[in-house]
């Protein structure tokens, strides 16, 4: 005879997040905080009307279960995308410098008419990704399976 499922008995699986309203992006907001990537891995479609961006993201959801278990944090690669990408312009970047690391501070979304507005990426380092957008459809994908940190530490920005 079986007992009911556990929410421990669930298999933790890949996120796959999508954010349609203001509300919805804090979410993914949270989520690529301290994530990290490279100018190279930043691609503009702008005949697809679509910025991708290929990520090392922090696994926030993870953090405490890990500390529990005095585990290693992780962290996983993931691919930010806005849909519906009009034009993106950057600031504080270099974009001839593939190699240069990037790190996410946060989303935020400015409404304009109609649905439309601007969805900023603000970056680590007064940089920033700036993308106008015909409506608000970004999303938020795992695509690797979990890694240990390399720094063995969860992010921190002070008091």
């Amino acid at each position: 005879m079986s007992g009911d499922a556990r929410f421990e008995d669930a298999g933790e699986g890949p996120l796959r997040l999508k954010a349609e309203t203001a509300e919805d992006l804090t979410v993914i907001s949270a989520l690529v905080q301290d994530a990290v990537t490279t100018v190279g891995d930043v691609a503009f479609a702008q005949r697809h009307h679509r910025l991708a961006l290929l990520v090392n993201r922090f696994r926030w959801e993870d953090r405490v279960a890990a500390e529990r278990a005095g585990r290693a944090y992780e962290r996983v690669r993931s691919l930010l995308v806005v849909e519906s990408a009009l034009s993106v312009r950057s600031n504080g970047l270099d974009r001839s410098a593939k190699d240069t690391v990037l790190s996410v501070l946060s989303l935020a979304f400015e409404p304009a008419e109609e649905g439309a507005g601007t969805l900023t990426l603000l970056l680590a380092g007064d940089g920033e990704i700036a993308v106008t957008v015909e409506c608000l459809d970004v999303s938020l994908t795992d695509v690797t399976r979990p890694y240990v940190a390399p720094s063995g530490k969860a992010p921190g920005h002070g008091d």
